[in-house]
């Protein structure tokens, strides 16, 4: 962006101390350059924010981070041993390791040699897809706020509204998913929504009388919520000046856009930090497992972490049902929508909704970030 405050001096300052040159306007189609030989170990920014959000010490926070990047590489390996057992797999924060389902138990030997642990269970990852395929096919009244494959149950979720939970039609929507395979049903304190604001003083981007928060940047623009505007939609930037256009943009169904940017501005690797200096360069975007830590960027509230729930979760908004959602622990207000997840230095999606607050506590959901390149033909932009 073209900000010219000791906010973007000190993003300039690190963008040159790791080797990435200084970023330049109309270089959005320019190759990257190749990062440092290895990553520096995470920033104070989110070891801070794990502290708070995760109650971990800065060491114990690092020690995560290392172990979350093993399970992210187990996991690739572990669904390849397991084949057709594969019944799905998360991470275990109290061990440290990657835990793995499978539904034969021949199969177990070979996947705790790759460093998992194993669970035996009846139903197949693949099975319980299929199943959550079928329930993504029925009409969901307002007190359904979603439903997931949960490997950890071995079954679909289905979350309902608290309130809502005797009521006839949600009774009816719990039934006929119980017939299309095995369901958990749990409670959830409030419906889900959107996270955009009306327009209010502040840092990113607005659209209309909306204000959203940049998701990830790829070489000619950034990727966003989808209900931030639609295509053809104009973007003004943190000052209000001509920012760039929305090229594309779904929702509901989806929740993810592109927008392009104009002349005067520029993309960099970066998700801020909030403090006086970017916190987080982004290096890639391997997708963590469910139970992993998880950190997210936004104009309201900044630096705020979690966990990952669940993933492939349908949530159901008011406006429609968005698909392959990824559910987390952390809390989001008006205004962050669209905004960046990470794991570590990899890139996870982009800030949907949820419910609750950063006050009290609740839930939010992203669009993974990988869907959203692959939809638009689109490069992370990395260092």
């Amino acid at each position: 962006m073209k900000r010219t405050t000791p906010l973007r001096a000190a993003i300039a300052a690190l963008l040159l101390t790791v080797g990435l040159g200084a970023a330049q306007a109309g270089a959005a189609g320019a190759a990257p350059l190749p990062g440092p030989a290895a990553a520096p170990p995470a920033s104070a920014g989110l070891l801070d924010a794990m502290s708070r959000d995760l109650g971990l010490t800065a060491a114990e926070a690092e020690e995560r981070l290392g172990a979350e990047k093993t399970a992210v590489e187990v996991e690739k390996a572990a669904r390849r041993s397991a084949g057709a057992a594969y019944g799905g797999s998360w991470f275990d924060a109290a061990t440290g390791r990657l835990v793995v389902a499978v539904t034969d138990r021949t199969e177990e030997a070979e996947v705790r040699a790759l460093g998992a642990d194993t669970r035996l269970v009846r139903h197949s990852a693949a099975a319980l897809d299929r199943a959550k395929a079928r329930l993504d096919t029925l009409g969901a009244p307002a007190g359904v706020a979603g439903w997931h494959v949960d490997p950890r149950t071995n079954s679909i979720v289905v979350d309902v509204v608290r309130s809502e939970r005797q009521a006839p039609a949600v009774r009816s929507f719990v039934d006929r998913a119980r017939a299309g395979g095995p369901v958990t049903v749990v409670e959830t304190a409030q419906a889900p929504r959107t996270y955009a604001a009306g327009t209010v003083g502040g840092d990113p981007y607005y659209t209309g009388n909306v204000r959203c928060s940049i998701g990830f940047s790829v070489y000619g623009g950034f990727v966003t919520a989808g209900h931030c505007g639609k295509a053809g939609a104009a973007v003004r930037g943190w000052d209000g000046s001509a920012m760039g256009t929305f090229q594309g943009s779904s929702f509901p169904g989806d929740d993810y856009a592109y927008v392009s940017i104009h002349s005067g501005w520029w993309t960099v690797p970066v998700v801020l930090g909030w403090g006086t200096i970017p916190d987080q360069l982004v290096r890639g975007s391997a997708e963590a497992p469910v139970g992993s830590s998880i950190c997210r960027s936004g104009s309201t509230t900044h630096w705020r972490c979690g966990t990952v729930l669940a993933k492939n979760e349908t949530v159901n908004y008011s406006q429609g049902a968005v698909y392959q959602m990824t559910k987390t622990s952390v809390c989001a207000e008006g205004g962050d929508s669209g905004g960046s997840f990470l794991s570590g230095d990899q890139a996870q999606g982009v800030t949907s909704g949820g419910w609750g607050n950063c006050s009290s506590g609740g839930e939010t959901w992203f669009q993974p970030i990988n869907e959203i390149l692959g939809r638009y033909g689109l490069r992370l932009h990395t260092a």
